[in-house]
């Protein structure tokens, strides 16, 4: 048995150089090549949905923003006839979403900011989910800028509001639309 090793050029286990065959080359390469096109396509699926780094030019909404508030109550009540920005504050959230019970969500206000107009608080909103205020972050002391990353329960498809308030009373906004294939929040538990 050593001896048929030793005409087979191996060693125990262990294989030489002569052992390369050009079909071994041949699939190394194929390999490397699904191995690239997976990533090529995973990074491009990556921007479709929104959630890539933005490239949005300064004081422009990003590419396929909504720049109309969605009207219902809780939403209405906590505006109180204000009316505010679009632009500033980014709310990406992917254009799809599989499953309503954990979304990917960014919300974002680059700075700096001008004297007394920091960022005091960000309030998200949904339109169909039990519960409309989904979340309430309060910034008490001035930040140079804001990224918040999370995931949130959306109970379908539905537009999600972002609000931020600054220290001079003024407010930002930000509406992201996303389809739901499967709902989460049907049971009233927010």
């Amino acid at each position: 048995m050593a001896r048929d090793a030793e005409m087979n050029g191996r060693t125990r286990g262990h294989a030489t150089a002569r052992d390369a065959r050009p079909i071994d080359r041949a699939r190394r390469g194929l390999l490397r090549l699904a191995g690239a096109l997976g990533a090529i396509a995973a990074t491009r699926a990556r921007a479709e949905t929104g959630l890539a780094p933005s490239r949005a030019t300064p004081g422009l909404p990003p590419r396929g923003a909504i720049e109309e508030l969605p009207r219902f109550a809780a939403l209405d009540e906590y505006l109180a006839g204000r009316t505010p920005a679009f632009g500033r504050l980014r709310l990406e959230l992917p254009r799809i979403a599989d499953n309503g019970n954990a979304v990917p969500m960014r919300v974002a206000v680059p700075g700096p900011f001008a004297e007394g107009a920091h960022v005091t608080s960000i309030r998200l909103y949904s339109e169909k989910n039990p519960y409309p205020l989904m979340a309430s972050f309060e910034f008490p002391a001035p930040l140079a800028r804001i990224e918040i990353d999370s995931r949130v329960r959306l109970a379908g498809t539905q537009r999600v509001t972002a609000i931020a308030q600054t220290a001079d009373g003024g407010l930002l906004a930000a509406v992201s639309e996303v389809a739901v294939t499967i709902s989460a929040c049907l049971d009233g538990t927010g």
